[in-house]
């Protein structure tokens, strides 16, 4: 699953990479969780037709627009691949509404035995580029006309290098697969999810942190302080903003 992360680049970064109008001023955040506010990119889909992508401050858990009381509706802060097609909860937006979770790292903790909290690790792209977590974003609206959207992350089985730590990890879609993801005027359900795959072994580097990030309160850049050498972060080429 993936339970915390984190979107620390700056947001003139985040804006020339995924290529939205928008210029949200948002602080960086290391130790995202559960129903607090996320960044997603997302067509709008009442404009069919309209490639445009937007920037977009959503609630994390996802709560299908059928939900008639949201507070008794259990958190959905993931959605598995091999389910969303058919699963009721999210088949609405696996068809009209998918979308990219902005992030540049996340964490996931290898428990060794049951119920023990387990050793945190940081996960992120090894060439230092953004992260584009496949998503899936609902608009919820209450019967006094109130309205909140909400967002979760689509996972999938780990790849080689992640099964030592977790059985699952987020869908982390390449740029090259962006727009196939967000297109759901062309593109079907059945090849949307082709995508959701495992990355290859060689696309994230993985290293344990110390423990501070266990707890939510703590949301600073000392969650992510390695424990032990962590690899080198490649650096963002300027180049990697052309188009």
């Amino acid at each position: 699953m993936c339970g915390r992360y984190a979107i620390t680049l700056p947001p003139e970064a985040v804006r020339a990479w995924f290529r939205y109008p928008e210029q949200p001023n948002f602080p960086p955040r290391y130790n995202i969780a559960p129903t607090q506010p996320i960044p997603i990119v997302c067509r709008d889909d009442r404009q069919i037709g309209d490639p445009a992508r937007h920037f977009r401050l959503v609630r994390w858990g996802l709560v299908p627009s059928f939900v008639k009381d949201w507070n008794a509706f259990p958190l959905l802060i993931n959605a598995r691949a091999e389910e969303i097609a058919a699963k009721p909860s999210f088949r609405a937006a696996m068809i009209r509404r998918r979308c990219l979770v902005i992030a540049d790292a996340y964490y996931e903790w290898q428990r060794i035995q049951p119920r023990v909290t387990g050793t945190p690790f940081l996960c992120r792209r090894a060439d230092g580029r953004p992260m584009a977590f496949a998503g899936l974003h609902e608009r919820w609206m209450g019967a006094d006309g109130s309205e909140m959207e909400t967002a979760c992350i689509v996972t999938t089985h780990a790849n080689g290098a992640m099964s030592a730590i977790h059985s699952r990890m987020p869908v982390i879609l390449e740029e090259q697969d962006y727009e196939t993801w967000l297109d759901v005027d062309r593109v079907d359900v059945a090849r949307a999810t082709a995508l959701l795959r495992p990355a290859g072994d060689d696309v994230l580097d993985m290293f344990p942190v110390a423990p501070r990030v266990n707890k939510v309160a703590n949301d600073d850049a000392s969650v992510q302080e390695p424990v032990g050498a962590a690899p080198p972060r490649a650096p963002i080429r300027q180049t990697s903003f052309d188009f």
